[in-house]
């Protein structure tokens, strides 16, 4: 495994804003991908990881959650209940945090690092975190998704009790 290097929005490249193709299988290959998306993430380290932001334009992402690591490949969500609105961040637009609206419940469809068929129930971080990583796969970044542009702020200019409240990626500097 290795860890890859992890595209911002300051390199301007056109991958970050591309709908990605879909995975046709999942062969040795992706998995390799998907083991070094995960080392990368964690690394960061970070929540989840999806292919672009690596620079590979392919519908994969990775998510580590309370200990549960999920490789999917072609995600898509089928279902979506509720609402939560939170602070986000993204490894792909370090040191900056905004509040975004998502769904509190989601039911995702994808297939695993076999290529099996599964389907993934996701609340709180977890549901935010796989809608945060397919919106990557359509070109669609978390600023995109902002309740209000004011609420983007930098993690520096944040004390510590506004920092530990955010969840997920969004305190990495």
């Amino acid at each position: 495994m290795s860890i890859l290097k992890i595209v911002t929005v300051a390199d301007d490249n056109p991958v970050l804003r591309r709908r990605a193709p879909k995975v046709g299988k999942v062969d040795d290959s992706i998995r390799r991908l998907m083991d070094d998306m995960m080392e990368t993430m964690v690394a960061a380290p970070g929540v989840g990881l999806a292919a672009p932001q690596v620079d590979v334009s392919i519908r994969v992402i990775t998510i580590k959650v309370d200990n549960q690591l999920l490789h999917l490949a072609n995600p898509e969500i089928i279902k979506a209940d509720g609402e939560q609105i939170g602070y986000e961040g993204c490894l792909s637009i370090p040191g900056m945090v905004g509040e975004v609206a998502r769904a509190d419940k989601v039911v995702c469809k994808a297939l695993n690092r076999h290529g099996k068929a599964v389907r993934i129930k996701g609340t709180g971080l977890l549901a935010r975190a796989i809608q945060h990583e397919i919106d990557h796969l359509d070109g669609i970044l978390f600023t995109d998704r902002l309740t209000d542009p004011s609420t983007l702020r930098r993690v520096e200019e944040m004390g510590d009790e506004e920092i530990a409240n955010i969840e997920g990626e969004a305190v990495t500097v």
